[in-house]
């Protein structure tokens, strides 16, 4: 994002942002499956959580975290009009549905101990 504001023409992609995008996309390729992997190995062999306390409390203060800090950058884009600065809100948003997922996942584990209701979550993140 700074890189983008830094530069006179942010419409236009340089060589250096366009490695850094398929990096940052690959990067995100490799999460997926990583997670995807995670989740079926735990739903295969029933593996559970250890806790999910600390889960309940991390998704609680994200979502107060990042639902401030989602305002305040679009609040700060929209007076700039500023698309990077926008974009980037809109990434922080995402954050805050995730947080969302975190904490009812973890939450339905706490109540109904169903082993792979975490693996699921995990997908949502």
């Amino acid at each position: 994002m700074i890189w983008r504001m830094k530069k006179y023409d942010i419409f236009r992609r340089d060589s250096f942002e366009k490695t850094a995008l398929k990096i940052t996309g690959s990067a995100f390729y490799l999460l997926t499956v990583g997670l995807i992997l995670g989740a079926g190995n735990s739903i295969y062999f029933g593996l559970k959580p250890e806790t999910t306390l600390i889960g309940i409390v991390l998704s609680i203060s994200s979502i107060l975290i990042m639902y401030f800090l989602f305002r305040a950058k679009l609040n700060v884009g929209n007076k700039l009009k500023s698309a990077p600065i926008i974009s980037d809100a809109n990434c922080t948003k995402t954050c805050f549905y995730l947080s969302f997922i975190l904490l009812g996942s973890s939450v339905i584990y706490e109540l109904f101990k169903i082993p792979y209701i975490d693996a699921i979550g995990s997908l949502g993140k």
